[in-house]
């Protein structure tokens, strides 16, 4: 991957690109001195000593970004150069000092945020605002067909959620509990194309937000730099991911829909929405949290009408980032017995996870012995069907093949028989899966 890594997203000859140049200089990067300068003296507290190459490498940015802050703490005699070349100011050797120490200490007791620098507010809403205008591939029949062909979907639930992805608005995703509704949401989430520049994080008059998040941002690789850190070309304080799909549940409160900030670390945590933010976030569970629906979808209604969310500081300091996040609000109660028609309206579509017909229990259970590497037995299945569903008054689910499927084969593996599904097998499955509804 070239170190100039153009996205579909900032200043190309490419139709809406975006190109994360490095800044050469404390002002492009929109920091400052003494924010960079906190920054530069924590790396070399936690490291004793390092090149300016290294320092900057750590901080994400170009030598000329630092290079300000190392004169100041030069002067301040917090840090002094040890060894060296003329070749560069980069290649100077930088080491801590006691002064510095202490200095760092009281840095460190105020906020232990260290290593890649923050990305300004500013700088973050202009990217996101060329996200959203730079828009994504619309999907179409075809296209969903083709990627979601390992998925048992009927032409109905396909159909209602092509035009949701391209609304790029919400979807309610409803149904009993067992028909899907997770993976169709897991689904949608991989119809949303090109990657996306993820900040490790933001920075808001002087607080640090951390937003980049290894369990929800899945980063692509970027070649290593094999110049000196001035001839940086890339921006290092993002990440290249892949579209985040966030997923929450019943745990979900509406204090995690804002802000956290962590006293004992000295910086804020991203609320899911913001961790999205160029995704999908998915409400799983959907009228099972703490907090009411409407109390929930009140807390949505202006960032999925306007686009723009409002988070607030400690401080008091309320300020506005851009929301280009597709929620999916998954349940397995109706929407109407939820929240009332004025906000069905707002969640503009809706997208049912409906029972599995017999040909389609039948195409779930091949694809499900077909992962397992094991042969499908038709006949024994539809026994299931005609028969033991019905004696049992049990109605069939999506999620009933993988399990009765699982459940026989660690049955046979108990019982020293070989990896065959058989009519007995999958009888003594349903027996200990299911509950038994005569009573």
């Amino acid at each position: 991957m070239p170190d100039t890594l153009t996205l579909p997203l900032v200043d190309s000859d490419e139709p809406n690109a975006v190109n994360l140049r490095a800044p050469l200089t404390l002002a492009e990067a929109g920091l400052s001195l003494d924010l960079v300068t906190q920054l530069v003296l924590k790396a070399l507290f936690f490291s004793g000593e390092l090149s300016g190459a290294e320092l900057a490498k750590r901080l994400g940015v170009a030598f000329g970004v630092i290079e300000p802050s190392l004169e100041s703490l030069k002067h301040q005699r917090h840090c002094e150069i040890v060894s060296g070349t003329m070749l560069s100011n980069a290649s100077y050797r930088y080491r801590i000092t006691t002064d510095g120490r202490v200095a760092g200490s009281r840095y460190l007791a105020e906020s232990t945020y260290s290593g890649i620098a923050p990305v300004p507010l500013v700088q973050y809403r202009r990217y996101m605002t060329a996200v959203r205008e730079a828009g994504q591939t619309t999907v179409t029949r075809a296209l969903m067909r083709t990627t979601l062909a390992g998925l048992v979907l009927t032409d109905g639930v396909l159909d209602a959620i092509g035009p949701a992805i391209n609304s790029g608005h919400s979807v309610f995703i409803y149904g009993a509990p067992g028909n899907g509704k997770t993976t169709i949401a897991r689904a949608m989430g991989s119809m949303f194309t090109g990657n996306l520049a993820v900040p490790h994080a933001i920075e808001v008059d002087g607080n640090i937000i951390r937003v980049f998040d290894k369990q929800h941002h899945r980063s692509l690789p970027f070649t290593e730099d094999t110049e000196l850190a001035p001839e940086l070309t890339v921006d290092r304080r993002w990440e290249i991911c892949k579209r985040p799909v966030v997923i929450t549940g019943g745990e979900l409160t509406l204090e995690s829909l804002e802000l956290g900030y962590d006293a004992h670390l000295g910086y804020y945590r991203a609320p899911h929405q913001l961790t999205a933010n160029g995704g999908m976030l998915v409400i799983d569970d959907f009228g099972r949290q703490s907090a009411t629906p409407s109390a929930l979808l009140n807390r949505w209604m202006i960032p999925l009408e306007n686009g723009i969310d409002y988070l607030t500081l400690q401080s008091g300091m309320t300020f506005e980032v851009p929301f280009h996040t597709f929620v999916a609000f998954a349940t397995n109660i109706r929407p109407s017995e939820l929240v009332d028609e004025a906000f069905l309206r707002r969640v503009r579509h809706k997208v049912y996870a409906e029972d599995p017909t017999a040909d389609t229990y039948l195409r779930i259970f091949a694809n499900c012995c077909r992962d397992r590497d094991i042969a499908i037995d038709s006949a024994a299945v539809n026994h299931l069907l005609v028969h033991t569903y019905p004696q049992r008054g049990i109605v069939p689910r999506a999620c009933h093949p993988r399990d009765l499927v699982d459940q026989a084969l660690l049955l046979a593996a108990y019982r020293g028989e070989p990896r065959v599904l058989t009519l007995d097998l999958l009888e003594r499955a349903f027996a200990g899966y299911f509950v038994d509804q005569r009573g």
